[in-house]
């Protein structure tokens, strides 16, 4: 408890005692922790589910689905509260809304984070994984750090992390790695007070950050069901076909194709028989182009996008 309040050392107290903070443990187990930690917390936290019950019986315990941030968002928007935190089932992954009850999702937190601590160490190293905005490795470029793109898997994350000797990285799930100032592994619950450290040392507020992002059009991350034989074969066939064609293409962990539209990806699942697939544009006439070129390389090899499968 020591070393994540630790997060805080140095923060104007003022700051810190003005900050007014929802927070939704998904009775995972993280409430617990969550309860020690708010108490010696400055400031004012209104706390969610944060007694442990494996039924989860109010909503499931994933912080990157909408629907289960509504009860966070409602928390927020009654209490008029900053910002709002949530946590994953066993605690290492963080979910966030803003004052006006927006999603920040995995990526945009990581443009938080990655200004906060480049302000810090400049030229720094910030690894993403490939499902990543293109918005967040252009935003590490613009404020001189060095962004790397990576594949998708918390051990991959932090084996190149330790290569690399990169203070900060993190996935679209959730997942964030400080090895600055911290031991380089996915904990919540810090970097819950490494977002309360940002908005104090930037000096603006959760919901301006959130406000000034790029507002891109993406589609959320798509998967869906192929025979276990086949998932690495159809993406191997893609990206020769890309390559062919000449496309733009980065091999790092599966397909993913920039064009004139924006980007789109296609990647076999490390863990299922599932492809997951994803796209991001300036416009939704872009995202459907990415989206039909997505479908048409599907349909060369065979296959169609079909319905969703579960985690």
């Amino acid at each position: 408890m020591t070393r994540l309040l630790a997060g805080l050392d140095g923060l104007d107290a003022a700051k810190l005692a003005a900050m007014r903070i929802g927070w939704d443990a998904g009775n995972g187990a993280a409430g617990p922790a969550l309860k020690r930690l708010t108490a010696r917390l400055p400031g004012e936290h209104h706390l969610l589910f944060a007694d442990v019950d494996g039924h989860f019986p109010n909503h499931h315990p994933d912080p990157t689905e909408e629907k289960n941030l509504a009860d966070l968002k409602a928390l927020v928007a009654e209490k008029k509260l900053d910002f709002g935190i949530a946590f994953d089932g066993d605690g290492d992954r963080i979910g966030a809304i803003d004052g006006e009850g927006r999603v920040i999702w995995g990526d945009q937190l990581l443009m938080i984070y990655a200004e906060d601590l480049l302000a810090q160490q400049p030229g720094a190293m910030i690894i993403a994984d490939v499902k990543a905005s293109r918005a967040l490795f252009d935003r590490v470029t613009e404020l001189g750090g060095k962004p790397l793109m990576w594949k998708t898997g918390h051990s991959l994350i932090k084996s190149k992390m330790k290569e690399t000797g990169a203070p900060l990285a993190g996935e679209m799930s959730g997942h964030v790695f400080f090895a600055h100032q911290y031991y380089g592994f996915d904990d919540a619950l810090y970097a819950a007070i490494r977002l309360i450290a940002a908005t104090v040392r930037l000096g603006r507020s959760v919901t301006a950050m959130r406000g000034a992002m790029p507002a891109l059009v993406n589609t959320p991350e798509m998967r869906f069901q192929v025979d276990e034989s086949r998932k690495f074969a159809v993406v191997t066939e893609v990206a020769e076909r890309l390559r062919s064609a000449g496309a733009n293409v980065n091999a790092t962990d599966g397909v993913r194709v920039a064009t004139d539209d924006g980007w789109w990806l296609l990647r076999a699942s490390n863990t299922q028989d599932v492809l997951v697939a994803r796209a991001e544009s300036n416009d939704q006439a872009g995202l459907d182009r990415l989206m039909a070129a997505i479908d048409a390389q599907l349909a060369a090899s065979g296959l169609e996008r079909g319905p969703q499968a579960g985690h």
